[in-house]
């Protein structure tokens, strides 16, 4: 089952980053993340609000620097990446919502884009290895 933004990827006509929804819903995902975290307590500054928005913002960044390289191998790298950080904020959205530092309802719509951006991911890896 091949998705349009797959194709669109595939096409030779994507001239950037910014044409492929993955990218696009990273950003969205970090937008969630910076508005999660602003609520945060300000102890946690340097801590777990530091850490998610880094994570958040390494997965669109990762995504928009593969699809820079020139190489097919060096993409997919720069996806593994991308799932790495997806992972590593997928767990700190976690323990904020145990910590209570996040509502579960506010937490929900970036665990849904998360998993989301984890099968699209998965999906871009495996199509660009399969080339």
């Amino acid at each position: 089952m091949t998705s349009i933004w797959v194709e669109k990827f595939m096409d030779k006509y994507t001239r950037s980053y910014k044409d492929l929804v993955v990218w696009q819903k990273g950003i969205a995902l970090a937008k969630i993340v910076y508005r999660v975290t602003q609520s945060f307590p300000a102890t946690e500054k340097f801590g777990l609000i530091a850490q998610m928005r880094r994570a958040a913002v390494s997965i669109p960044s990762n995504i928009a620097e593969g699809q820079a390289c020139h190489t097919t191998g060096e993409f997919i790298q720069f996806i593994s990446h991308a799932e790495g950080s997806l992972a590593e904020l997928d767990t700190q959205l976690i323990l904020s919502i145990e910590l209570e530092f996040c509502r579960n309802p506010t937490g929900a719509a970036a665990f849904e884009l998360i998993d989301e951006l984890r099968r699209m991911l998965n999906v871009l890896r495996r199509k660009l290895a399969a080339r």
